[in-house]
């Protein structure tokens, strides 16, 4: 019942409780074996006494969401089935490790390299072109990023760009996503980099949970021929807390809950 909710948006619970007896129902009608797929555990109620409950095993939870066809039945599975031992989750505790890490202060801020840097921390060992320029061209949604044969010199270019105004920087950061230099893990590396930049320049940083994700990528879409809309986004989000712990992992969650593919 409690997955049922999840994906069908519902907050009442005796509302799902019922879906939950006229799926039973069906499925009882249609010759269905359902105790082969569910134990009964007991399960604390609301009147402090323990019921035997219907539960559902790991198998049967991603069975179950995937018949619930869309976005959030997916989003569903892939939260359910994330693991710390997956790439993007060694990739996220690195992530947050960099916070508290003596390297994070010898990154060059502002620069191709200082990207390359940010890049490497977070998926060295995950994948063998850490922290290494793409050779390959890539596209996503159909737009083509920078050609990789002249991606040496437009990262050149991006590099001279001046950082000395909250416009500068967000036209800058608008490049460098444009240019996207790695295979993978541009936009969890660029946010960082992008941060970085505004802790030196302004002494401001990004609280990301203030920008939602649809808001956040629909900008930034659109940045590569207008950047109205995620200088916006930004400036709204700008913050002062720049030696905040807290601050930093939040900005770590959201930055990977943007790459979530949906």
């Amino acid at each position: 019942m409690d997955i049922v909710a999840v994906l069908t948006d519902q907050d009442d619970y005796t509302k799902a409780r019922n879906y939950w007896k006229y799926l039973k129902a069906k499925l009882k009608k249609e010759n269905s074996e359902l105790v082969s797929n569910t134990t009964q555990l007991k399960l604390l109620a609301s009147d402090g006494k323990r019921y035997l409950t219907d539960m559902l095993d790991y198998n049967g939870i991603i069975a179950l969401g995937k018949q619930f066809p869309g976005k959030k039945a997916n989003r569903f599975i892939e939260w359910f089935t994330f693991s710390d031992e997956s790439i993007d989750g060694k990739s996220k505790t690195k992530a947050y490790a960099l916070f508290e890490s003596s390297f994070i202060d010898s990154i060059e801020v502002g620069t191709a390299k200082g990207l390359q840097q940010i890049h490497a921390y977070l998926f060295g060992g995950l994948y063998d072109f850490a922290g290494q320029i793409r050779q390959k061209n890539i596209s996503k949604g159909g737009f083509q990023f920078a050609v990789a044969h002249f991606l040496g010199n437009t990262l050149k270019e991006v590099e001279k760009m001046p950082e000395n105004t909250f416009d500068e920087i967000v036209y800058k950061y608008v490049e460098m996503n444009t240019a996207h230099p790695f295979m993978e893990g541009n936009g969890r590396s660029t946010r960082i980099w992008l941060d970085l930049i505004l802790k030196k320049n302004l002494k401001k940083c990004v609280d990301w949970s203030k920008i939602g994700k649809t808001e956040y990528m629909n900008a930034m879409i659109k940045s590569a021929t207008n950047s109205t809309d995620i200088k916006y986004l930004l400036k709204k989000a700008l913050t002062d807390e720049i030696d905040s712990c807290e601050m930093f992992m939040k900005g770590i969650d959201y930055s990977y809950y943007y790459e979530e593919n949906e």
